[in-house]
């Protein structure tokens, strides 16, 4: 299992304590779509770990963006004090680890893919330029 994968599921462990003892209007509401944005980012990790390189980054893109929504709503858990600081503090903490790792993969699947474009056309040019070499005459 990729490292990533593993932090978001032991972070999704620890928020599933904590939702099961919500205060009831918020874990039928926020708390449910908590719960559901986590496996969605759980999901869109595991896809995007199976694809090629160029078929990777859409999946890369809605974990991160999920995952950034995911924030705003603790946040807002937080703020109602329907949860702690020390819950907030214990599920927010990891999970700004796991959004600097997402945007860390992003990157290098950015550059990957960009490499891969620019290669073909790299050498489409050098043969372009490269002085050609004239058949000897007898």
């Amino acid at each position: 299992m990729l490292p990533l994968l593993q932090r978001v599921k032991s972070v999704y462990i620890l928020w599933y304590g904590y939702y099961q003892v919500l205060p009831k209007d918020h874990r039928h509401s926020l708390g449910q779509r908590i719960d559901a944005l986590f496996i969605e980012i759980i999901e869109s990790i595991a896809i995007a770990s199976f694809l090629s390189k160029e078929e990777k980054q859409p999946w890369i893109r809605i974990a991160i963006r999920k995952t950034d929504t995911l924030k705003i709503l603790l946040m807002v858990l937080w703020e109602t004090k329907s949860l702690d600081n020390n819950k907030y503090i214990a599920v927010s903490m990891p999970l700004n680890e796991i959004g600097k790792m997402l945007g860390g993969w992003n990157g290098q699947v950015t550059r990957k893919v960009e490499e891969v474009k620019v290669k073909p056309l790299d050498i489409a040019q050098s043969k372009q330029n490269s002085p050609s070499k004239k058949p000897e005459e007898k």
